[in-house]
């Protein structure tokens, strides 16, 4: 017999109809000899409707009363699916957040899951009861006995937690999509279904907006090696399974707030090769690395920084025994960058550095968690080490330091992440490339809810970052890309460089407003906000070690005259910032570039 965790949303129960073949979905399930909870969210968009009252009756409303309003909805679905299931003979009793006994951090419409107490829970089941729990809610304590709820996506986390506490043998997500598609098909018609995806890809892809599982419910089943699946509501098609590594024997005690950073990661066999100021115009990039791919040149990280006036700079890493035919391509391509627009304009220059190292923290808890890079960034400074490139992802944040900093850098931050030296672990900074058949990129999404904001002239020397990121931890404003520029400009016999990086568009004026208060007293210049911006990426694991995807998808915009305006990459993902108007059609052309079509169109249900 398996225990089983499903979790309905809203659309899955938003009508009399709905929750009746939801309750048949269940009832077979439990004839088939499982026992079963039940999550589901609230009907509909009762949501939606409870948020626009509130805001007719109060401009602000209190957040503490937000969470007792907004709780109601899945009390009111918990009542009916249990009646459904009664109705057609399955013993079943419904349970709010608090009676099931999850427990959360006292932070009201945005709280993170210490603990369940699965005790009532295991009663009901070993009585035969299907359990439905209201997903989105928990209790701050036994005590307060103030209700909370998680924020967006909360029923999905509610659900892969309460698998994960029970140790249930699968959770299954039920949606208004047949699972998993390689993009957002309200975009591409022919978006294709995988069968499957492992829990880095699904983060990232989760993180760039596809909205089919929440992040948070996919950093639990990583972290605690639940099987997940996301299948439709409407159909018996097996879905997508979300693999997940093998869980490290986490304690379910801080269930969402245990240790963000799982290791520390390094990798002393780099170099770097930077571009400076290459011409700011489509098709740079793709003629760059297309002949970097046509050499064989394997490349870790890309940045491309944004600079003023007409060019950008472009720095990737490569290993070192193959620094000096990354060198000849890029001296060889350099000439012909020349900016044509501009004939007096200098040509790019090439510029290599050995001896540096790539470091990197890892763990799928930092979603969300602005203070973590923060911590980063403060922990190098106060070992007196410098930055010189930066690369963030979902569950990664990497550096690049001079190789001679390496053991000091390694050092300090296990030391502030609490992570044990494993010699095993050592020197591990690269993904080894996946022997399985599956296609290098797995999907592609698209993300136009962000805002750049660029520092200019920023002091280049240890703690800048950790002073510029720590404030934004601070303030609660998390940030997705950043780039450092590889320039630097003596000012006042000061080296300064710029920094820029992406947050989400409704921080974006608040974000300058407070960065400009400081930059005097940080000895940095202008503060530029672009809200114009929208962010293409793909995702998947079995681009390591294949230097063409990067040159493909560079390619694909440029064929289209879409100009990339920044790069940043990880081992999994390349993400690229165009104007906002392309963003729609950079995604397009991306998805066709890497043939990831279905073979049928897919129509959103209504």
């Amino acid at each position: 017999m398996a225990l089983i965790v499903q979790k309905y949303g809203g659309t899955s129960v938003g009508t009399v109809e709905r929750i009746q073949a939801v309750a048949q979905r269940v009832y077979k399930t439990v004839n088939a000899g499982n026992s079963v909870i039940v999550v589901v969210s609230a009907m509909g968009k009762t949501t939606d409707g409870l948020v626009k009252i509130a805001k007719e009756i109060s401009r602000n409303p209190n957040c503490r009363e937000m969470d007792m309003l907004l709780s109601t909805g899945e009390q009111v679905t918990i009542a009916l699916v249990s009646m459904a299931l009664q109705e057609i003979g399955q013993p079943a009793i419904s349970m709010t957040g608090a009676q099931v006994g999850i427990l959360t951090e006292a932070e009201h419409t945005r709280a993170r899951i210490l603990h369940i107490e699965t005790e009532r829970l295991n009663h009901h089941i070993s009585q035969g009861k299907v359990v439905v729990v209201a997903g989105f809610q928990g209790i701050s304590s036994i005590r307060d006995m103030e209700i909370t709820t998680l924020g967006r996506g909360g029923s999905d986390t509610s659900a892969v937690a309460i698998a994960a506490a029970t140790g249930a043998n699968f959770c299954e997500i039920y949606t208004d999509v047949p699972g998993i598609l390689t993009t957002d098909p309200r975009l591409v018609a022919e978006a294709k279904l995988m069968d499957e995806i492992t829990c880095n890809e699904m983060l990232e892809l989760a993180s760039l907006g596809a909205k089919v599982l929440h992040p948070r419910a996919v950093e639990i089943a990583r972290n605690y090696g639940v099987p997940l699946v996301v299948r439709s509501s409407w159909t018996n098609e097996p879905g997508t399974w979300v693999t997940s590594p093998k869980p490290q024997g986490r304690s379910l005690v801080n269930l969402e707030i245990a240790r963000p950073v799982d290791n520390v990661e390094f990798d002393t066999d780099q170099a770097k090769v930077a571009l400076l100021r290459v011409p700011d115009k489509p098709g740079v990039a793709a003629r760059l690395f297309g002949e970097i791919s046509r050499q064989s040149v394997d490349v870790d990280l890309i940045i491309q920084s944004i600079h003023e006036a007409n060019s950008n700079d472009i720095a990737f890493t490569v290993t070192t025994p193959i620094l000096k035919r990354a060198e000849a391509v890029a001296s060889a391509i350099a000439p012909a960058l020349r900016n044509q627009s501009q004939p007096n304009s200098d040509e790019a220059e090439v510029i290599v550095e050995e001896n540096i190292a790539k470091v990197s923290i890892a763990g799928a808890g930092m979603i969300g968690r602005p203070g973590v890079a923060a911590k980063m960034f403060a922990t190098l400074a106060e070992a007196e080490v410098n930055i010189q490139m930066i690369s963030t992802s979902e569950v990664k944040v990497s550096c690049v330091v001079d190789a001679a900093e390496c053991d000091r850098a390694v050092v300090a931050l296990r030391k502030a992440f609490e992570i044990e030296e494993d010699e095993g672990q050592k020197d591990k900074g690269q993904i080894v490339p996946s022997s399985s058949p599956t296609p290098p990129v797995r999907g592609v999404a698209l993300d136009i809810n962000q805002a750049r904001l660029a520092i200019r002239q920023v002091p280049d020397r240890p703690g800048m970052a950790a002073k510029l990121f720590g404030l934004l931890a601070r303030h609660n404003i998390s940030v997705d890309m950043i780039i450092q520029s590889q320039r630097c400009r003596v000012v006042d016999g000061i080296p300064k460089r710029d920094i820029a990086f992406t947050v989400s568009r409704i921080d974006g004026e608040t974000t300058q407003q407070m960065l400009t208060q400081v930059a005097g007293e940080l000895g940095w210049g202008e503060v530029v906000l672009d809200n114009a911006i929208a962010k293409v990426s793909i995702v998947g694991a079995g681009m390591v070690g294949q230097p063409g995807i990067a040159a493909r998808m560079f390619e694909a915009l440029a064929q289209h005259q879409i100009n990339i305006q920044m790069i940043a990459t990880s081992e999994i993902k390349i993400s690229c910032v165009v104007a906002q108007e392309q963003g729609v059609q950079a995604l397009q052309v991306i998805h066709a570039a890497f043939g990831l079509a279905g073979s049928e169109k897919f129509v959103m249900p209504a």
